[in-house]
């Protein structure tokens, strides 16, 4: 490549145009030019068939070209004049607005423009602000800071209890026009857990599950957390005089304190909530129960899975080993 060409190169980057977008113009020209002599040797439509363009192009190419290449360069498509644009208090009105409400969308600014005699269309005042770069600043969407969950220091300390329905699809044979429930109790500190099956869900269901887990649970149970499910509480009924379930009652009677959850916030409840999950990918989505005898036996080899497992919470170590590695056990 010659000095003049390398300068050429350089020039052209600076101004913005690559020479492979000269070449490209020039090629276009030079076709255009090709179009133009075979026009007028052999005819226009014989042309535009061999040179697979338009007859109506070749004529206009025809009427530019005055023998010389340069002439059939593309001109601009520009307007000569634009009538409606948006005159300079129009402008001036805008980016003034726009500075003093920088974060308003297209509507409200829109609006608040024509409050002070902005009469143009929504669309063209989209059009101005794409121009001038007035395009709304987006703030960030505040994020949700979560309170620090309180961490138990030692089994039993509090517990979460509840219930849930297995699916239909997992039942077969003569238990295919059953109803099974799977009731869960879970220890925050060592999320060690202890499931039965139930044929109902009620509160005397509950409280038999409460007195199954306080005889099977090694340490002394200081607070029950559960939901506002009927099975546990009267607080989401109708009535107006709210008396307790047998299942608070029980829990009174054995100087348990009871804590109910804000009402439809299942995260609250997030350990247990979470057991059940993995109950759905890893047990009900793989088994079949034909009797209520054969998913109580099921259930209770799921448990015996779960507790021996170990866990990424826990340090890598199983429910079952933390809970009884605690001292006084």
């Amino acid at each position: 490549m010659t000095y003049a060409k390398v300068e050429l190169t350089r020039q052209n980057r600076k101004a913005g145009v690559t020479l492979s977008a000269m070449n490209k113009i020039t090629q276009d020209m030079r076709y255009k030019q090709a179009v133009i002599e075979y026009s007028l040797k052999h005819g226009v439509t014989r042309a535009a068939i061999r040179y697979k363009t338009s007859r109506q192009n070749i004529y206009r190419w025809r009427k530019k070209y005055d023998g010389t290449v340069r002439s059939l360069a593309n001109g601009s498509h520009r307007p000569h004049s634009h009538p409606n644009q948006h005159t300079e208090e129009e402008i001036t009105l805008v980016k003034n607005m726009r500075r003093r409400n920088p974060h308003a969308g297209l509507v409200v600014f829109w609006v608040k423009l024509r409050q002070r005699g902005y009469t143009r269309s929504i669309s063209g005042l989209y059009r101005l602000l794409c121009r001038i770069d007035g395009k709304p600043i987006k703030l960030p969407n505040p994020k949700y800071i979560a309170k620090p969950y309180e961490k138990m220091t030692y089994p039993g300390q509090r517990v979460q209890i509840d219930v849930k329905y297995v699916p239909s699809a997992c039942l077969a044979g003569e238990a295919a026009e059953e109803k099974f429930y799977q009731y869960t109790f879970i220890d925050e500190y060592s999320r060690f857990r202890y499931l039965e099956a139930f044929k109902e869900q009620s509160t005397y269901s509950s409280t038999q599950f409460l007195k199954h887990v306080i005889e099977k649970f090694p340490f002394a149970i200081e607070c029950v957390q559960t939901d506002n499910g009927f099975e546990f509480t009267n607080e989401m009924g109708n009535s107006k005089k709210k008396s307790l379930t047998l299942f608070e009652e029980t829990l009174a009677r054995l100087g348990i304190r009871h804590k109910k959850i804000k009402p439809f916030t299942p995260r609250h409840n997030g350990k247990v909530e979470r057991s059940h999950r993995k109950d759905n990918e890893y047990f009900y989505a793989s088994h079949k129960f034909y009797s209520f005898e054969d998913f109580a036996r099921q259930l209770a080899v799921w448990q015996r899975h779960y507790n021996n497992f170990p866990m990424r919470p826990l340090n890598w170590i199983s429910p079952k080993a933390v809970l009884f590695s605690f001292p006084n056990v």
